[in-house]
């Protein structure tokens, strides 16, 4: 690849407005253009089936909760990442989109499944052995967070770097602890896919752990 071309981003955003799908992603927009991206942004999947347009694609921000999307999109996608592409999200706008589409489940490799009790007070963990990792280096180990705890299906192509521990009570219906990964990473194809579950609330990701995240995140994942 040539190392004077400027790289490409495109920003994806839409679907359910809960997630404020346009502030949230302006809030890192002005961070990837400073760090050298042209950023395009569209307000459906639909450039997901212009296999041009992604080829030429460094990053793909998914910002887009519910919703719908074709399989010629949700391929294309795929397709693209396996390409080279990187695909990067947090919260919903990515590990709740389309829910219709297995292709993009098994893409991005963890689906939202509930979120017990609304806004609760819980604990992101980074853990020990990814610490250092340059995602994580100098994050706090544990994070305390206000917000949507996101209990998520996932599978063992992931790779995870923080969890989050859902405690059983007199009232739930699971009877055991359960820990989900709350931070992680795919490799798919010669691309990378990263996922974090934080970030329901604007104010979730100006969390200073968050948002460091969130920005390695996107930069990690691109081409």
């Amino acid at each position: 690849m040539d190392s004077t071309r400027t790289r490409q981003a495109l920003v994806v955003r839409g679907g359910w407005e809960g997630h404020s799908p346009v502030e949230a992603t302006e809030r890192f927009i002005p961070f990837l253009k400073e760090h050298g991206f042209a950023v395009e942004v569209h307000d459906s999947p639909e450039v997901y089936a212009d296999a041009e347009r992604l080829a030429a694609t460094d990053l793909v921000v998914q910002c887009f909760t519910q919703g719908e999307a074709t399989d010629e999109q949700v391929l294309g996608l795929s397709a693209a990442v396996a390409a080279g592409t990187g695909l990067a999200g947090w919260h919903g706008g990515v590990c709740d989109s389309y829910r219709g589409s297995p292709d993009y489940l098994h893409l991005t490799g963890g689906q939202w499944a509930a979120h017990p009790g609304g806004f609760v007070e819980y604990d992101v963990v980074v853990l020990p052995e990814k610490a250092d990792h340059e995602l994580m280096t100098g994050l706090s180990p544990r994070w305390s967070l206000n917000t949507e705890q996101y209990w998520v299906l996932t599978d063992e192509l992931n790779e995870v770097y923080a969890t989050t521990t859902f405690e059983p009570g007199e009232d739930t219906p699971w009877r055991e602890t359960v820990t989900c990964p709350a931070v992680w990473t795919r490799q798919w194809g010669t691309g990378k896919v990263f996922v974090s579950t934080i970030g329901h609330k604007l104010e979730d990701l100006d969390h200073p752990d968050v948002r460091t995240l969130t920005e390695r995140g996107l930069l990690w994942a691109s081409r």
